[in-house]
């Protein structure tokens, strides 16, 4: 199969055109016009996820994060992104990139974290807008906030959680304690998305879930919403079963990296 035709049903879900301007999604190595057998799927390029790829047999790795963002002017081992390039190239294998193009349309990133959840109505988080990217639904029951928390370490399978409280409620809430604070209006987005917050209190969310979220922007949210932070790799580590869902009808073998993986880590 040509790699134009995998390309190709990437983007008939995620067309280029919908990323931000800042974004490289896209082609990152490689000839679209070869022939590819095996695909990688992957949240990030690294160089165990590329060593994993020769390993496999792989002639083609797609992942969310794009492996450049900037022009290299130099391909001379000096970076991570260099000795990538240059180890993909020497075993021929290209690298595809599906970021923001993937975050901000139906059926991407933030409608599939909203799945997990289990809410409904979900609609973009800006008011007229048609982009995804941020979503905004609600559960069909109110639910504690605690055993919001507990569903979100259980679906989106993580142990990096942190949180503020509105102000009504108590600063020494433990995360399974038992909460006046009852969910029903959740927004989100995965990545570093604290850019929405004023968005998610304007549309009368009661808890905004995203990564990234920085002590200041705790602090300016002025406890007037729930705020949920969880690592950045877990909340958009699913973009490697969507790709594999959009790759099925093709007949393409598809393998999820194992190599794949956070590169923060944290106790309890």
């Amino acid at each position: 199969m040509l790699l134009k035709s995998i390309i190709d049903s990437i983007e008939s879900v995620a067309p280029r055109s919908a990323q931000e301007t800042w974004d490289n999604s896209g082609m990152q190595v490689g000839d679209t016009g070869r022939d590819t057998e095996s695909v990688l799927l992957t949240t990030d390029v690294t160089t165990d996820v590329v060593d994993e790829a020769i390993m496999l047999g792989c002639q083609l790795i797609i992942s969310h994060h794009p492996l450049l963002f900037h022009g290299l002017k130099q391909v001379c081992g000096q970076t991570p992104q260099a000795r990538i390039v240059e180890k993909a190239i020497k075993h021929d294998i290209a690298i595809y990139s599906a970021h923001t193009s993937l975050d901000s349309v139906p059926g991407g990133i933030n409608t599939r974290l909203a799945d997990l959840l289990g809410l409904a109505n979900v609609t973009p988080l800006q008011q007229g807008g048609v982009s995804f990217l941020g979503v905004i639904g609600s559960f069909p029951e109110p639910m504690p906030f605690d055993s919001f928390l507990k569903r979100v370490r259980a679906r989106l399978d993580t142990t990096y959680i942190r949180y503020s409280l509105p102000k009504t409620q108590s600063s020494n809430l433990q995360i399974f304690e038992s909460s006046n604070l009852q969910i029903s209006k959740v927004a989100l987005c995965g990545g570093s998305g604290a850019e929405f917050i004023p968005e998610a209190i304007a549309q009368g969310a009661d808890v905004y879930l995203t990564a990234d979220v920085k002590y200041h922007e705790f602090q300016e949210a002025d406890g007037r919403i729930a705020i949920v932070d969880i690592d950045h790799w877990v909340s958009e580590k699913h973009a490697r079963d969507i790709f594999r869902d959009i790759l099925a009808p093709l007949g393409v073998k598809c393998t999820i990296s194992t190599r794949d993986h956070t590169p923060i880590y944290s106790i309890s």
